[in-house]
């Protein structure tokens, strides 16, 4: 954890372990709304203002696909379609990543532990899937060239989901990509460079795996970051080989069907979010601290969480269609009180959200 976010969870910690009423304090937000054609930075008012946030600036983008916070904390990488670049609270100095040796069309954005690597996938129509990793600072690493994937008909069919995690022995960044696979289930493929400094890292064959629903990367209490996968049957770790072990599921989240994750450091504690999203019946959203027997849930949804945030503080926050609302994650898993409060609705076809240091 950095510095800073170690002194911003100062209020979480206390609350956590004293069980007083301290205020958890709001960071500034970053919100892709319109679907994808409207950027929002917000700043916190006083938390007893009927308006919990403010806006600081508003900008209309193009093809707007996600929002990431930096390692840094003060600045954020937006994905577009045709590229991505970073910006800060003001979003007056965006600054464009490197170019890609490749006519990018970006479909989804998965960042490091430490928020210092960005994997992107690009796919346009009717051509191959790529990747790019580049470093926070906009550096492109390396780029992959993926086998040939066909496209799978019908219903439930598995997303494509990324996911990228420092491979410390190696000295390496590795990606893996999960993506529906011909006649059920999914296939996993790793992809790092062979040797460091390569610029186009080599892709595994595809390895055919039970369904995977969502990927993250998970940084353990005490441990190393790893890869997570949300399964049919549960939350699983990846083998080095890329397949979910089954054997080493996450107990406190049982062998329930998940579709989404994410992650974040919240104090000490590396919190993890699970949901499944249940189109006709209500879905729970769950949260780990790594060390409660049990999830706890937090909420639940019905079919529209579009994303989550959880920020170094300790509140996370839900991202519907066209509302974003707070939860209050230390007197949540410790006193079972969220103390929910909506932030924003009547949004409109909102996509994605995250946090900024101030």
């Amino acid at each position: 954890m950095k510095p800073r976010f170690a002194l911003l969870a100062l209020p979480l910690l206390l609350a956590a372990c004293t069980g007083t009423e301290e205020s958890t304090p709001n960071l500034p937000l970053v919100l892709l709304t319109d679907g994808g054609t409207t950027l929002r930075t917000l700043t916190p008012t006083e938390d007893t203002s009927s308006t919990p946030f403010t806006d600081v600036a508003r900008q209309t983008v193009t093809g707007g696909v996600s929002v990431e916070t930096l390692s840094s904390g003060r600045r954020f990488a937006l994905t577009r379609t045709d590229g991505l670049d970073s910006r800060d609270l003001q979003l007056a100095t965006p600054q464009p990543f490197g170019t890609l040796p490749f006519t990018p069309c970006l479909r989804q954005t998965a960042t490091s532990a430490a928020r210092d690597r960005l994997l992107t996938l690009s796919e346009c129509q009717g051509g191959p899937q790529r990747l790019a990793l580049y470093r926070d600072d906009g550096v492109l690493v390396w780029t992959a060239l993926l086998p040939t994937f066909l496209p799978v008909a019908g219903t439930d069919v598995p997303p494509v989901r990324l996911a990228v995690v420092r491979d410390t022995a190696a000295e390496r960044d590795v990606a893996v990509v999960s993506r529906p696979r011909m006649g059920g289930g999914s296939e996993v493929l790793r992809v790092a460079p062979l040797n460091t400094g390569d610029t186009v890292a080599e892709v595994s064959a595809p390895l055919p795996v039970p369904a995977v629903r969502d990927l993250v990367t998970y940084a353990a209490p005490g441990g190393t970051a790893q890869i997570l996968a949300a399964t049919d049957s549960g939350i699983q770790p990846l083998k080095t080989t890329g397949e979910p072990d089954a054997a080493a599921a996450l107990k406190a989240f049982g062998t329930d069907r998940y579709d989404r994750l994410w992650a974040g450091p919240a104090g000490n504690r590396p919190l993890l979010a699970a949901w499944r999203n249940n189109v006709s019946s209500t879905g729970p959203l769950l949260l780990w601290d790594g060390v409660r027997a049990t999830a706890a849930t937090v909420t639940s949804f019905v079919s529209d969480l579009r994303d989550v945030t959880i920020t170094p503080t300790g509140l996370l926050y839900t991202l519907s269609g066209n509302t974003l609302t707070r939860y209050d994650t230390a007197y949540g898993l410790t006193q079972g009180n969220w103390r929910v409060r909506t932030v924003i609705s009547g949004l409109n076809d909102a996509r994605s959200v995250t946090w900024l240091v101030p």
